[in-house]
């Protein structure tokens, strides 16, 4: 770069720097979130667990429940039990839909999972909850969408939750204070390609 083109670039960073601190500065509220993670991309419970390792690197206690999937051995559970004095976790669901084919019992898991999911909420210890997939029990009616929606709402001030699955409620979406939509631009499993272990579980 020329004298002249560094010199506008340095002046025009000190704005946007005046800018970003002013914004910076504005923010005060301090308070438990709602996170969403919906959408059809791949990523959601991803995210998730990337967050639960930013709270366990905080020193953060935190607790997952997953509603849907089964007894899979998974990765990041596999990892996160090497912090089992931090984290709580509980598998709760019988698998996907499709594998148990049975609505009854798949309503009484999830039944089961939220029961666990309000009892870690009421827990001053737990920092960050993990709802894996409470999405999907919404979607297909599994439990009372109001009621989950209102129990969210009303959980205490500085838990914060996160939610993942796909077609996440409007009334899911408009309680949260963070949501963020998966976009599905390309999958492998399009190409053939399986699920990978270190990828998908």
């Amino acid at each position: 770069m020329t004298p002249d083109e560094e010199a506008r670039h340095r002046a025009k960073m000190i704005k946007r720097k005046e800018v970003q601190d002013r914004e910076v500065a504005s923010k005060t509220v301090e308070k438990g979130l709602l996170i969403v993670h919906t959408g059809p991309g791949k990523g959601k419970s991803t995210a998730a667990f990337g967050l639960m390792l930013r709270a366990l690197g905080r020193g953060f206690r935190v607790g997952v429940v997953q509603f849907i999937k089964g007894a899979w051995e998974t990765g990041e559970r596999l990892a996160l039990e090497r912090f089992s004095d931090q984290v709580e976790w509980h598998t709760m669901g019988e698998g996907f839909t499709w594998e148990t084919q049975d609505r009854s019992r798949d309503v009484a898991a999830a039944e089961r999972a939220w029961e666990k999911a309000k009892e870690l909420m009421a827990r001053e210890d737990i920092r960050l909850l993990v709802l894996d997939e409470l999405n999907i029990a919404l979607r297909y009616e599994y439990l009372d969408l109001a009621a989950v929606v209102e129990t969210l709402r009303r959980r205490r001030p500085d838990l914060h939750v996160v939610v993942t699955g796909r077609n996440a409620k409007p009334e899911l979406i408009e309680a949260a204070d963070l949501v963020t939509e998966m976009t599905l631009v390309k999958h492998h499993f399009a190409a053939g390609v399986k699920a990978q272990e270190g990828v998908e579980f």
